[in-house]
């Protein structure tokens, strides 16, 4: 069992470490700072899961926060098998909330992107499952969830300051009207809403919750568009 705590914000030095880590990305260092990545990364970390998924069930009441490495939060450990980059360590911290019966990765959610200077927050799917895109596009020509999710995209652009992605494709997938005001999106492998912006003072103490929150707030009706198509079957 993962003790939970109140969560007070990262500390400064979580900067520090990512931006330490980014120069020194080998085993020995890592080893030998070890104890600094359990306390700046780590413990903040299992303790923002904890309160954010609880914020979070006022907007998605089945949201999945679990604040265990490879459940909500990211492994740091790189998968270098098929990468030319050979750096054992990613120099950011992700974390993940989710909603739905399929695996994690297959659902639409919540992400928590930290890799100072930065801070990332999104919401959505970044990769469709491939037997889910034939179904996803006739889900976004759809006069009904077509329709919808036309809305969902006018809500974010009011808001501004997001931006969408997933984009994946050349051409246009034979059969569909390119005069469709949703034809952008059959390029589409995944669908998500971000907001990228320099990490905020709300890193340092527990108003980062509330920041989130409101970004996701923002980003939630795009999540539930996607909940609906996923959970629906309308991918099958």
């Amino acid at each position: 069992m993962v003790k939970e705590v109140d969560f007070d914000g990262f500390s400064h030095g979580v900067v520090d470490f990512f931006q330490d880590l980014e120069k020194n990305n080998d085993k020995g260092w890592f080893e030998q700072n070890k104890e600094a990545f359990d306390r700046l990364v780590m413990s903040p970390a299992r303790a923002f899961v904890s309160a954010m998924g609880e914020r979070l069930r006022s907007i998605s009441p089945a949201i999945v926060a679990d604040p265990r490495v490879n459940k909500s939060i990211f492994r740091i450990y790189r998968d270098t098998r098929f990468s030319l980059d050979k750096s054992p360590y990613k120099t950011h911290l992700g974390i993940f909330f989710w909603e739905g019966r399929r695996r994690k990765m297959e659902c639409s959610g919540f992400y928590f992107h930290l890799e100072p200077p930065r801070l990332m927050l999104a919401a959505g799917i970044y990769m469709l499952p491939k037997s889910s895109i034939h179904g996803f596009r006739t889900a976004v020509v759809d006069p009904g969830s077509g329709d919808e999710l036309a809305e969902v995209r006018r809500k974010i652009a009011a808001a501004g300051r997001y931006v969408v992605g997933g984009e994946h494709y050349r051409r246009l997938p034979p059969g569909y009207d390119p005069a469709h005001p949703n034809a952008d999106l059959l390029l589409h492998n995944g669908l998500y809403a971000s907001l990228d912006e320099p990490v905020p003072g709300v890193l340092f103490s527990p108003r980062l919750v509330d920041h989130c929150h409101w970004i996701f707030a923002d980003l939630a009706p795009l999540h539930h568009w996607l909940v609906t198509f996923l959970e629906g079957g309308q991918d099958r």
